[in-house]
Parts: structure tokens; sequence; C-alpha cells
């Protein structure tokens, strides 16, 4: 479908206007959660520094350790005492990728962030196509996974019925395909910060702060080192997290459900009467309605089920936890006193 030349002029004269304000040297700001990655972290930090290093970026990486129960923490801060542009956040406990993204983003300085995966799935030879895109005036630019040929049918199956529902359920569309590694400017990520929720989906909070995007398409390769830490109920859990923060649309259905069924009822019923006092039939009841029983307990339990998801959520907001906890924050291998 053409884009009208109107609508064209007018997002030339917002990408003209934000190449204006580009810092010609930007800082650039990796920001990497990890988990029980000792395995990954000499090789994530050898694949990506050169690379910065000769497309002469300014950079700074930031790894959240996320409650990491093996010697995640003391290779971070072993790197970090050898290179003062490695920054460690460190988290009391696990709080899971999405809140340990959430803190890399708060402590991030660049004029440009980068959220990236440790394992080199998300490859850092895309960054420089990301900076150009960003210089032609674009906000966000992310990543999209052309090929996936490294993960199961199953995966890449239910990864596009997730993308389909979301995207029909919800009035925030994130685009296919695309994780959270992406390139975002610094506007968007000062909207970010602001946003409180417990319960974070990045890739919907990514899309819905708005701003000008746009993908560029990459072949997602093989993980590097150590094993993935999502199966397929943390998985679920994710994709159920991302249709609740985002959409009513369950809470709806069921008023709809019920009207359906009550419909089916009240037909139902006028069946009845008429057979027997029209045609004096006789109906036995006893299988008919056990069956109506059993499917009206099972119809309200499943939609209780749906009244607690959204339930359960409105009660961690209410609590107003804090999204993580810090321990500590680590330059060059040391603590620093906390920062306002």
């Amino acid at each position: 479908m053409p884009v009208p030349a109107a609508a064209v002029s007018a997002l030339e004269r917002q990408l003209a206007a934000q190449r204006a304000r580009r810092p010609a040297d930007p800082l650039l700001s990796l920001v990497v959660p990890v988990f029980n990655e000792e395995e990954s972290i000499d090789i994530f930090l050898g694949g990506v520094v050169p690379l910065l290093e000769r497309d002469g970026l300014r950079f700074e990486i930031v790894f959240v350790n996320d409650g990491s129960r093996d010697n995640t923490l003391a290779h971070l801060l072993d790197s970090s005492a050898r290179d003062r542009r490695i920054r460690v956040v460190n988290l009391s406990r696990n709080f899971g990728k999405e809140a340990a993204l959430t803190a890399g983003i708060d402590h991030a300085r660049g004029d440009v962030l980068v959220p990236m995966d440790i394992d080199l799935q998300d490859p850092p030879e895309l960054i420089e196509p990301f900076i150009a895109r960003w210089r032609e005036g674009y906000d966000i630019v992310y990543g999209v996974r052309s090929a996936r040929a490294w993960d199961t049918a199953a995966k890449r199956l239910s990864a596009g019925w997730f993308y389909r529902v979301f995207n029909s359920m919800s009035p925030v569309r994130i685009p296919e395909n695309v994780g959270d590694f992406r390139l975002v400017d610094r506007r968007a990520i000062e909207v970010l910060r602001q946003l409180p929720e417990r319960n974070r989906f990045m890739k919907g909070l990514f899309a819905w702060v708005g701003f000008n995007a746009v993908g560029v398409p990459y072949e997602r390769p093989q993980r590097v080192a150590g094993a993935t830490k999502f199966n397929l109920w943390r998985l679920w859990n994710f994709a159920l997290d991302g249709v609740v923060s985002f959409s009513t649309v369950p809470l709806r259905a069921w008023f709809y459900v019920g009207v359906v069924i009550a419909a089916i009822a009240v037909l139902y019923a006028l069946f009845i009467v008429t057979r027997v006092l029209i045609f004096g039939i006789d109906t036995p009841g006893y299988a008919s309605l056990l069956i109506a029983v059993l499917l009206m307990g099972a119809i309200q339990l499943l939609s209780l089920g749906i009244i607690g998801e959204y339930l359960g959520r409105l009660f961690l907001e209410v609590k107003g936890r804090p999204i993580y906890v810090i321990e500590g924050v680590y330059e060059e291998g040391a603590p620093r006193p906390p920062q306002d």
C-alpha cells in the first residue's frame, strides 16, 4: 500500500529535525542482563569490544548481574577492573530478565542504548547499521529476525502464534520476530524510565513509547556458550504477562461468552417447554443437566482464572514494591557510592 505524500513529507521533516540534534560522537551504552553466564562473559567481550573499537565508537557496557549463583559476578568484576568502560550493576537477588533490563536502562549514561543478550545471538555487527539508521533521525531501530534456524520448530511456531494473538488483542502492536535487541535514543529512554509498572513486558513497553522506529533484518545465529534460561513454562508465563499487561480483551470476551450462553439457555428452555406442553414429549433431564452443570462449572472456573490473572497483577502494582533492588554498582572492579 503506497504511503500518502503528505505522510512521507511529515516523516521526512521529523527525521530532519532529529538529525539536526544528533551528537556527532554519541556515547553508546550496551545493557547486558546476565544470570549464571560465567562461560559467556569473556567470549562476549572478545567479540563485542574489538568490533566497537574498530568502528571508533565511544561506549560503555553495563552488565546487570541478576542474582547469579555461579562465578558470574567475580568474572564481571575482574573484567571491570581491566576495562573502565565496563560497569556492573549487581542486583540483590534474581528479579528476572525484564527487571534486570530495567535496572540497566536506569543506569545507562549513553546518548543511545542497545540491550543485548550475552550469548551473541544478538550479533554485534548489527550495531553499526543501527547507528546509521539512528543518524538518519530514527529514535528506535530494532532487529528483525529474518531467519531463526537454531530455534526449534515448536518455538518458531509458538512465537508466530504469540505475535498474531498479541497484535489482534492489544492496541499497541509489536513487530513480529523482534526481541529486545534494538537501539533506543535517549529521549525514548527517558520515557521508559517514567513507566512504573512492576509486571514489565519490555517488548510492549518499547512499542508503547512510540517515536519513529525502523527495522533492520538479520539472521539469528546459534548461542555461543551456556544454555538458555527459558523453558516452555517460562515462555508461556512470559507470553501471558505480555497479553495481560497490554490488553483487556480477555476480560471483555467473557461478557460476550456469557451473553451467548444465556441466549442458548433461553432458546433451549423454550424448546423443552414447547415439546412438553404442545407435543407432550417427555424429556429425561439427567444427561443434559449433567452436561450443562459441568460446562457451566468449567466456564466459571476459566473466567475466574482470567479475572485472577488481572487481579493478581493489580495486587502487585498496589503494593508499590520496587522493580529491583541493587546490592551495588561497581566501576573498575570497585563499588561506588549510590547516586540520587
